[in-house]
């Protein structure tokens, strides 16, 4: 049986394109960039073109632009490079429902000394914007909130935001990791200050990603080396995945503009098949400003892991928003950020779907998805018992 694969969010099937532009960096193209010679020049010339393609895909310029290793290594050198640059300011901005790249570094600052607000959302997902302008202060360095949210989809209103943060000279960042790609992204119409994006989820490999630094930004180096991205993170360059995310940027900036309104299409037939077909099952987020590709859906009086267990015995491949995998009782602090009842939050399920997803993958999970919910209530002990919908179980009450 094929594996039907709806966890896009998590990562990405590598493009076949972007695999045939890659290969001769391995085997042919080999040279170092940083060289003399004509064979590292050509190397480094192909560099400069995946920044051109990277930057077009976000509507910057080519030297806002450097590489990194990953979206976090992005959001890290974000947020170091700004707070070192204004040591003077010891408050911080963010929401509750982060990306852990972003929040469990601000819970690291804010042991150092740092002042972190953490903007809390509604039961929708959505920030509260009131609570947000209530906190801006004169000795905010930064605010840093994701564009949108990777576990409900939620898009957040960067825009209105950035505005916020222009008037006051606060330096924003944005956590785009899940949004680019997947929507229009333009950094000169919202006017963020840096932006992280990452490699692996627009159908590029693994260990690349990519950081936009507005041009008179402040900014300190994260990592010390070299003279590689004029001196803003050293290191050799891993030039195949560079070349792999300037192709797959390519493919992305045409995908947003005539693929994914396919893929929301797609979305939205599974989830009113699963919505309509089991009792007790809602979705997690707002449906009205949301990533095209993501639903978050909770099957209440059950948990997710043995949700996907069964799922998995199908070859349908998708992710939980509760962390019994860590070994942790407690579910995501995304959906527990957003009042979600623990009876639902433990069994929410996230579909995260692609171009590459078809109209029978969906009829097939549509078909399989009920039977595997009606199996785990009917071991549930809290199914049988009837408990309310909003009821809130305890950590010591949680069927596990």
């Amino acid at each position: 049986m094929n594996i039907i694969y709806v966890d896009n969010n998590a990562t990405t099937r590598v493009d076949p394109a972007v695999v045939e532009a890659m290969m001769p960096y391995y085997t042919e193209n080999y040279g170092n960039p940083s060289s003399m010679h004509a064979f590292g020049g050509n190397v480094s010339r192909a560099i400069s073109k995946a920044r051109e393609q990277v930057a077009s895909l976000i509507n910057a310029s080519p030297d806002e632009i450097i590489f990194t290793s990953c979206g976090t290594e992005s959001d890290s050198t974000a947020i170091s490079a700004t707070i070192s640059s204004i040591p003077d300011k010891k408050h911080i901005i963010t929401s509750r429902v982060e990306h852990p790249a972003v929040k469990n570094l601000y819970e690291h600052l804010a042991k150092k000394g740092y002042k972190v607000t953490f903007v809390p959302v509604d039961r929708q997902g959505s920030l509260d914007l009131d609570f947000f302008y209530d906190h801006l202060t004169d000795d905010t360095a930064l605010i840093s909130i994701m564009w949108a949210n990777n576990e409900t989809g939620v898009v957040f209103p960067i825009d209105e935001i950035t505005r916020a943060a222009n008037d006051r000279g606060i330096v924003l960042h944005t956590d785009a990791v899940q949004a680019v790609g997947k929507i229009p992204v333009d950094v000169q119409k919202t006017n963020v200050d840096l932006l992280s994006l990452s490699g692996h989820k627009i159908h590029a490999p693994k260990g690349v990603g990519a950081l936009y630094v507005r041009k008179g930004t402040k900014f300190t180096p994260f990592l010390i080396g070299g003279h590689q991205e004029k001196g803003r993170r050293g290191g050799t360059e891993n030039v195949a995945t560079i070349i792999g995310l300037g192709k797959a940027s390519v493919l992305a900036e045409e995908l947003v503009k005539t693929g994914m309104a396919k893929v929301g299409r797609l979305r939205d037939r599974l989830e009113k098949g699963l919505i309509s077909r089991v009792q007790n099952a809602m979705v997690n987020g707002d449906t009205s400003s949301r990533l095209p590709n993501t639903t978050n859906i909770s099957f209440e009086y059950i948990e997710g892991e043995s949700i996907l267990l069964m799922m998995n015995e199908l070859n349908i491949c998708a992710s939980s928003g509760s962390a019994c995998t860590s070994g942790s009782l407690e579910p995501s602090h995304v959906l527990r950020a957003m009042g979600i009842p623990f009876t639902a939050a433990h069994g929410s399920i996230r579909f995260s779907l692609s171009h590459y997803n078809t109209e029978e993958e969906m009829d097939f999970i549509i078909e399989k998805m009920p039977p595997i919910i009606d199996r785990l209530r009917r071991m549930s002990p809290f199914w049988n018992q009837g408990k309310p919908a909003n009821t809130m179980l305890t950590g010591a009450e949680c069927p596990l």
